[in-house]
């Protein structure tokens, strides 16, 4: 089944449970019921948004992620259930004990898969699009060569034709657009990691001791042009001060919607996201060598 992702953020509101199922309340008035086990993501961007405690407890045992936004509209933290795999001590021991040469050869594989979806995104650009699949037949095991970056500089400045256009977090649109929308891929690939077993903190490539999503933040790479392709066509309706409303906010949810294909299954991203972690853990604990990763024709 698909899980149903909820974003809050247009107005003050009352969260609580009943029944196993999420309640919404705007000034005593009951605006929805949505069963927990419906629901994969709740996204909550507004600072008088309250809850009562059963709401977070609830929603982990069903095993949803929760992401808290602050102020500045950016990611404050995520909640993730604790224990969502019935072997998870297995894996975490299979994870913390991979050795160095597997973790090159699966970041080879993911930067590969990266590049090529971000050649897919230009192919329009004649020019940028040989350069990416010139750098991406360069990428050797563990990239040490940084071609990831290489790639970087080539895609950006063509990725809604603007040469000046920077990707950083506090800078112009779209980056406000991409930043929404990595967060709430970011929370699905973490919460997808969870059902596998897996420990979203310890990465294969990334490794800030003050970050708590490193292995999210590694297989996000392959999945972040899905996000790029749905801003780059939302860009094109921003107004002049290119900020992100209700209605824009709903199509990068939707993302998590669009179809993908990966190995034998053809369908919603946000379940696929599960295929792709159920390898790393196969990957992990020797039964296979490949990762699972979006088919980018």
């Amino acid at each position: 089944m698909i899980k149903r992702i909820i974003e809050i953020s247009q107005a003050k509101t009352y969260l609580s449970i009943a029944s196993g199922q999420l309640v919404l309340k705007r000034d005593g008035s009951e605006l929805a019921r949505i069963p927990c086990e419906d629901i994969g993501i709740l996204l909550v961007d507004h600072n008088a948004v309250t809850y009562t405690h059963s709401v977070f407890t609830e929603l982990l045992k069903n095993r949803a992620a929760v992401v808290l936004c602050s102020a500045d509209h950016h990611p404050a933290g995520m909640l993730l259930p604790l224990d969502s795999n019935s072997t998870q001590t297995e894996t975490f021991r299979y994870q913390i004990n991979a050795k160095a040469p597997l973790k090159k050869r699966l970041w080879q594989q993911i930067v590969k898969a990266k590049i090529a979806h971000q050649a897919k995104l230009v192919k329009d650009d004649l020019d940028a699009y040989r350069k990416l699949k010139t750098l991406k037949k360069k990428v050797r095991s563990g990239d040490p060569d940084n071609i990831e970056a290489q790639a970087s500089r080539v895609f950006w400045p063509v990725f809604v034709n603007d040469v000046q256009f920077r990707r950083d977090i506090n800078g112009l649109p779209p980056n406000n657009i991409l930043n929404y929308g990595y967060t709430v891929l970011r929370a699905a690939i973490a919460r997808a990691l969870c059902c596998a077993g897996l420990l979203p903190t310890l990465g294969i490539h990334h490794r800030n001791k003050y970050n708590a999503f490193c292995l999210a933040d590694d297989l996000i790479e392959p999945f972040r042009g899905f996000v790029e392709a749905r801003v780059r066509d939302i860009y094109d309706t921003l107004d002049s001060e290119g900020q992100l409303d209700q209605s824009k906010k709903a199509a990068i949810l939707e993302t998590l919607n669009d179809n993908v294909t990966i190995s034998g299954y053809t369908g919603p991203l946000m379940v696929g996201l599960h295929r792709t972690a159920a390898s790393l853990q196969k990957c992990f604990a020797g039964k296979q060598d490949k990762l699972e990763l979006p088919r980018i024709d």
